[in-house]
This record gives structure tokens, sequence and C-alpha cells, in this order.
């Protein structure tokens, strides 16, 4: 990219590019520029073809320099096609739009007839007039009646130009509040596109893991039990059950075969399906993240919902106040002051914008919010409730031991292990294939078709055997797998403080492998900091064996735990904890947490986990650290803060314009403008006291 310097200080540069920036190319360039991680911040000015970046570190301006050296039009190119919308609202645009108005405004009033300007009034007046009475129609007392009756006031007085000057500043106000909804809300969407997503491409007879932005038309991706569909396609072969519920509500799983659609955003509850990739992903999780944010309007917190509804409720009261202004004083101009100054959209916007604004900031610390529901009933909750495999523990477990019985030897054992557990993307299965390709242990067997059974096992047939593999409590209990005094002792010896997955064959137990679950750095650390943020109780839930779960409670620094629990157990805990009144945050990652996930007053699925833990969840954080919770934490309860100071604001500088426009120390159109000015201006202190926590 060809670029010359125009001024610099330390730590910021402005430079002059090649040209006027295209619209089309405004946000793509902003994105390529701010990938260089000494960027801080980067900023367009398109009609003047200027770029202002702020940089970080002594070597920044040259690492700045280089790079954008290097931007060629191909960058450009791929991030427009990542991200095609333009969804994002650009300030140069709003700020024509300022300018048309204003323009238009003064034109009017300086330039034609008073005669001519008065027709043109009433004419701009139909608009208003038209959503007042489509209000009235509904039986509907809104801020589109108000409206129409004050500039309606004016009309009664014979003063249009009065009139025009209030319609003038109605549709500024409206024109600043839209952009500052929209600027909060897709800033939202953008935060949430760069969470990374990741697919299973097959190419030949391999499946590698890949970033689901690097597939392309015609890939064919693999999907199993508890994995995301990232992309949109139609199955090439296979059989499956897939939750659509984020697209169509539908709580029920939806069987999808050879030559259905799938889409972006759907998940697999049971099955596997190969799909050709038909659609650009950056179109795709574009629309799933939108989806997204549109159905958060239905998780509205009570505190946000109170708001609004006080909002609805107070309009008939603004129209007794003008009566009573009336009737009082006799005074047009004082009853269009009552009239001119509303609490409802202040009330609505201040309350979006903040909740808006939480999610995104949410987003940008990994943190995915399904409304803002989630948000108060996060500061409400007193117990929280953890799985361990995933959540407490690293999502990369390993292989410690292989215990060979029954003329097995170790490296078959593991063989066959890998070759049931390569198809499942469980910590625990990828543990057991990452050891089999250490030992460059060949694991492709024939086997016939697998079926996962959720928190047990797996099981499938190899030359007409029945091969198991899983917990204690599925392969000896429920499978019936005989196991000796002698090797219960053996097994209990070599896997001391690990987790035993057992395999059996043919209905003998043939091998036991030790999986090795350290605790994640910090946990302690984070779990403590919950303690201090007001969650009174603490409980970690486990498939485990007693031995392992005391040792990883231990470890955590969580005094009350329960081990060798089943789904069904797991969910009916939570459902006991409720009913007991307490408010119940469930932290979880896999198929088998989905349950007490989705009973819990907030569920909270862990990044790594599976796409089913996610889509049943509230609350997905990205990443696997806990200190993500203890942010969450902190968040929730700025929020609620923001909201109730947000409605007092709301509350006394309403009032305070009502009663200067009451009492004529202030003039109707000096109302409208001061209240369309604070509303603007609450919101924008909403929005930007979160930008300040990053």
């Amino acid at each position: 990219m060809r670029y010359a310097i125009e001024h610099e200080i330390p730590g910021r540069m402005r430079v002059r590019l090649d040209g006027c920036i295209p619209d089309r190319d405004i946000e793509p360039l902003t994105r390529v520029v701010a990938k260089c991680d000494a960027v801080r911040e980067a900023t367009l000015y398109p009609r003047i073809g200027g770029l202002a970046v702020e940089y970080a570190g002594e070597c920044g301006r040259d690492r700045v320099l280089d790079y954008l050296s290097s931007i060629d039009e191909g960058d450009v190119e791929q991030a427009r096609g990542d991200y095609d919308l333009a969804i994002v609202p650009q300030a140069h645009s709003l700020l024509m739009d300022i300018a048309v108005l204003v323009g238009s405004y003064f034109a009017r009033r300086w330039f034609l007839p008073r005669p001519i300007a008065a027709i043109v009034a009433v004419w701009r007046y139909r608009a208003f007039l038209f959503a007042a009475l489509r209000s009235l129609g509904r039986s509907r007392l809104d801020v589109p009646v108000l409206d129409a009756a004050a500039i309606g006031m004016s009309f009664a007085k014979r003063d249009p130009r009065t009139a025009s000057q209030t319609m003038f500043l109605l549709d500024l106000g409206e024109t600043l509040e839209e952009y500052t909804c929209a600027r909060s809300e897709c800033e939202l969407i953008y935060s949430l596109l760069d969470m990374p997503e990741s697919a299973q491409l097959v190419r030949g007879d391999q499946e590698i893991t890949v970033p689901a932005s690097d597939l392309r038309e015609g890939d064919i991706v693999a999907v199993r039990t508890g994995m995301p569909i990232s992309i949109d396609g139609v199955v090439e072969r296979g059989i499956a059950m897939v939750n659509q519920a984020t697209l169509t509500g539908e709580p029920l799983a939806v069987e999808r075969a050879s030559g259905d659609d799938v889409f972006a955003g759907t998940a697999v509850e049971d099955g596997e399906i190969f799909i050709r990739v038909k659609a650009n992903t950056g179109d795709t999780k574009l629309r799933s993240i939108v989806s997204l944010v549109e159905q958060s309007e239905a998780c509205k917190s009570e505190s946000q919902s109170r708001m609004e509804a006080l909002a609805d409720r107070i309009v008939p009261w603004n129209f007794l106040l003008a009566g009573a202004v009336a009737v009082a004083t006799r005074s047009l101009a004082k009853t269009s002051a009552a009239l001119m100054v509303d609490y409802s959209c202040a009330l609505k916007l201040t309350g979006s914008i903040a909740v808006l604004s939480a999610m995104s900031q949410s987003a940008k610390a990994g943190i995915t919010v399904k409304g803002s529901r989630h948000f108060e009933t996060m500061v409400a909750a007193d117990t929280i409730v953890f799985d361990k495999t995933g959540t407490l523990t690293e999502a990369l477990p390993k292989v410690s031991c292989v215990l060979a019985l029954d003329g097995w030897s170790r490296r078959e054992v593991l063989r066959f292990a890998a070759c049931l557990e390569e198809h499942f993307p469980h910590p625990v299965a990828r543990a057991v294939v990452r050891a089999a390709a250490e030992k460059n242990l060949k694991h492709r067997e024939r086997h016939a078709a697998v079926e996962y059974i959720v928190a047990h096992g797996i099981a499938s047939s190899l030359e007409g055997k029945r091969v198991v593999i899983g917990s204690e409590h599925f392969v000896v209990e429920d499978e019936g797998v005989p196991i000796s005094e002698e090797q219960k002792e053996k097994i209990a010896a070599e896997t001391e403080g690990l987790s035993p997955l057992y395999l059996a064959v043919d209905g003998e137990l043939i091998g036991v492998l030790g999986i090795e679950d350290p605790l994640k750095d910090g946990v302690a650390e984070a779990i403590n900091k919950l303690r201090g943020l007001g969650l009174k109780r603490v409980v970690m839930l486990t498939g485990d064996n007693e031995r392992t779960a005391a040792r990883i409670a231990q470890d955590a620094g969580v005094t009350e735990f329960y081990a060798n629990m089943l789904p069904s157990d797991k969910h009916a805990f939570v459902e006991r904890l409720r009913a007991e009144g307490r408010t119940v945050a469930m932290v979880g990652d896999g198929v088998n947490d989905s349950p007490a996930l989705s009973c819990a007053d907030v569920g909270i699925a862990m990044g790594q986990g599976t796409a089913i833990a996610k889509e049943v969840a509230d609350v997905t954080l990205s990443g696997g650290s806990l200190e993500s919770l203890v942010e969450l934490r902190k968040l929730s309860s700025a929020l609620m803060a923001r909201m109730d100071g947000s409605y007092k604001g709301v509350m006394a500088v309403n009032s305070a314009l009502l009663a200067a426009g009451i009492g004529g120390i202030l003039q109707p159109q000096i109302s409208s403008l001061l209240h369309n000015a604070t509303t603007v201006a609450l919101s924008a202190h909403n929005s930007a006291s979160y930008r300040l926590r990053q």
C-alpha cells in the first residue's frame, strides 16, 4: 500500500493514502490495519484518504510502517469477502446525514417565502401525524403521539416556523439515537465475529482441524456427535440428529441425511455426517451471529424489561400533565413544553445501549452472553456448580498409563482404544488418539458404525464382536463385563489418582487406560475470587471415581464434591438446589453436562467443549480459563449498576427539563433539544463506560 507520512508524534502518526477510500473498503481496510499487533487504534478518513494510527512500544513505529507497506488489494479483498455485508454505520455517513438535515432546514428557513415554508412544514408534518395515527389505531399512547401533539400545538398557534424547528430537532435527535444504537449493536456483532471457530476438513482419508474461515465452497467437512456445524452445506453421506434451535426455535433435533441441507450455527446431537460446503463461511457466521443478537431481545433482564415497561406506562401521564398545564396556565407554549419532553425514549435507549455495550465488552473478553437476563442472573447467583473434566481440569488430558489384561499387549490396547475414540471431540478421546499418534500406532480399523453413549462411553463391533470403551459403570455394570478382585486391586494400584478408562472386547476386559487430568492453572485463585464476589456455595460434579474427584477438589479449593455422577444425576442435583431457593450457575463443557446446563438459572459452557453444551448454555467462554467467570461476574455487576444509574439519571434530567419548560424558563424547542442531547449523552456514557474497562 502506498502512503506518505503527514504528521507524527511519539505513539501516533497520520499518513495520507493514495486517493480517496471507497465506502465498501472502509471497514475491510480498517480491520486489516488493526490486525497489526503494534496498532492500538486505527482511524480512517475516507474522503481525504487519510489514516491515523496509534501504536505501542519503541519499535512500534517501524513495525507499523512495514506492515502498511505490506498491505495489498488482496488483503482488503479477503477482509471484504470475510464480512461482505456492510453492517457498521460509518461516522462520515452520520455527518453527511446531519449535514443534509441542517442544510435543508436552514435553506427552507432562509430562502423560502413564509407561505411556501408553511406549506412545506405541513407536508413534512404528515409523517409524524401518520405515525401517531398508527399508534392510536393500535390503542397505544406512545412517543409518536406525543411528538405529533407537540408539533400540532405549534400549528394551532399559527406558528409553522416553530413547528418546522421542532420537527428538525426531533429528526436530528432520532438520527443521533439510531446511529448510537446501531454502532453499539454492530460493535457487538464484530466482537463476536472475531471469536474463532474450527472445523474437521476431510482430505483424502485424513481429517485435519482448520479454522472455519479457511473453508471454501466444495470442501468436505466431518461433523459428529457433540460437534458444531460451522458452515452452510449439503450432507454428502451419513445420518445425524441436528439441533437447529438457534435458527428455527424448535427444541427437538431433526434428522439429516444424504442430500439434506444443514446450516451454520446448528449442532449434531447424535450421529455422523459429511458435509459439502456451499457458501462463504464469513456470510454464514455473520448470519448466525446477527440471529443471536436479534434473539437476545427475547432474553431481556427484569431490570431492562422493567425500564421499558415504565417507559410505555409513563406516556399517558405526559398527556395528563399537559392537560393539567393547559387548564392551569391556558398557555399553549407551556402545554407544548409538557409534551416535548418524554421519559420513554431515554429509558429504552440508555438501557439498550448499556446491554449492547456489556455484551460487546464480554465478547472482547471471550464471553458470549445470549441476553441481558443472564447478566442479571449471574449477579444474583449464590451457588456455582462445576463439571470436572475440561472445566476445572485441562482440556488436554493425557494418557499416563496403559494396563493390558487377558493376554493383550499395551500397544494393542492403546491402538484399539484410539480406533474407537478418534470419532469424538471429548478431551479424553483426543488424549487417547494423541497418545497412539505419539507411539506411531496406526489405528484405523475396519469396524462398524460407532455408538456414543452419553456420559458412559463408546460401543461398536469388530468381526462380529462387541467392543466397548468407557467408565467402570458402563463397562462393568451396564455391559456386564466381569472383573476379578485381583484385577480390581491391580487397576486401583496402577491408576491411583488417575481417571480409568475401561476397554472390553466380546464381554472380556482387555485393558485399562489411566487418564491424567491435571488442574488448569489459576483454578484455585479464580474460585477464591468468585467466593469473594458473593458466590457462597461452590460444588464440583464428576462422573469420575471418588479418589480422583477428591484429589481434584482438594487442589481446586472445592470443599463440596460428588463423584460417579451421570447426566441425570447432575440434572437432578441442580434441580434440587433450585428447589431449595438457590440461584444456580452451572459450568460445563460436554454432552453429558447439557441437561444440567439447561436446568440451571444460568448455564455456562466452556469454549473448547461440545457444540451441544454451547447450544443449551446461556453463556459461552471462548477460552478455558476460569478467570473469565470472574470477569463475567464483575461485568454483570457493572451492568446492573449502570442500568440503575441510567434510570435515576433519565428521571432526574427529564423531570428538571419538564419543570423548566412548564415554568417558562425554557422554550419548548430548547427543552426538546436538551432532551435529545441528554438522551444521546447518557447512551454514549453507558457505551464508553465499558470501553474504559478494556
